[in-house]
This record gives structure tokens, sequence and C-alpha cells, in this order.
């Protein structure tokens, strides 16, 4: 897996007015003392607790990787690209950004999610590297949530506003 990209939904979205915004995913990418280091293809999506049609926020992933689309890995996010990821041929260019290094990212939530329950999902996957997937439960629009990684993410978190 290569690492760089397009543009990232949070960038498309940070020009919106805050009361557009359902809330905010916080994600911690930790620093990892390994010989050989990838940045992580991530996916960032909602699943509604009682079914229905997930939601991605965001995917991180090459875009220009030499000679081919960098979306020949984004199989690699496993869990991704069984319910939303392998439905569309690439993932559109509001909600892709490129590969991110260790440390904090927020990115918001759009404003256009219906109240009720959602299973928050961040996945991670690198080359030479692991692969981890967090659920974090969340109500909208009245309870965040949090939980956190061990290994490829740190801590992830949703904030409401």
């Amino acid at each position: 897996m290569r690492h760089r990209s397009l543009s990232l939904a949070g960038t498309v979205l940070a020009g919106l007015p805050a009361s557009a915004m359902a809330g905010t995913v916080n994600i911690d990418i930790p620093h990892l003392t390994v010989a050989e280091y990838h940045r992580p293809y991530v996916a960032i999506w909602l699943e509604p607790t009682g079914g229905g049609e997930p939601r991605t926020v965001a995917v991180w992933y090459d875009a220009k990787h030499r000679g081919e689309p960098g979306t020949k890995w984004l199989s690699d996010l496993r869990g991704w690209w069984r319910v939303a990821g392998r439905n569309s041929a690439t993932p559109p260019a509001a909600i892709s950004g490129a590969t991110r290094a260790p440390g904090h990212y927020a990115i918001p939530l759009p404003g256009d999610l219906k109240p009720g329950a959602y299973t928050l999902k961040v996945e991670a996957a690198r080359e030479t590297g692991g692969r981890e997937l967090v659920s974090v439960p969340v109500t909208l629009p009245k309870q965040g949530g949090k939980a956190e990684g061990h290994g490829e993410l740190g801590a992830v978190s949703v904030t409401l506003p």
C-alpha cells in the first residue's frame, strides 16, 4: 500500500456553519516504532443500529499510486469494503483524502444525518503493518461516545455540539 491522495471531507465540510454539522469524529493515529512505517489507509463510516445503509464519512487512501489508482488497496479495509467500499467504483472526492501521519485528527460529521442510534466505525490498515477496527456507539443528536484502539489506532471519539 502506498499513501497520498485527493481532498478530505473535513476540508469540504469545514466551510459549513456549525449548525450544519452533527458533530466531530476525533481520531488519534499513534506513532509506532517499527523498522518500516507506512501511513495507514483509514475508513470512517456510520452504520444505523437497527440496520440500513452505511454512510461513509471519510476514506484516506492513495489515489495517485504509481501506475494504477490506490484503490487497489482499499479492499484491505475489510470491514468497510464489505459494507460500502466494493459497491462504489471510487470513493467520491468529497469524502476522500490523503493518508495521514501519526497525530490527532478531527473530522466533521455531515449535518444531514437523521437522529437515531448509530455505530461509528473507524478502520485502519497499514502496509507491512496491522489492521484494526474500532467501534463507537453514538446516538444523534444527544450522545457521543469513545473507544480506544490497541495498535494501528489510538483514541477514537465522537463529540456532539
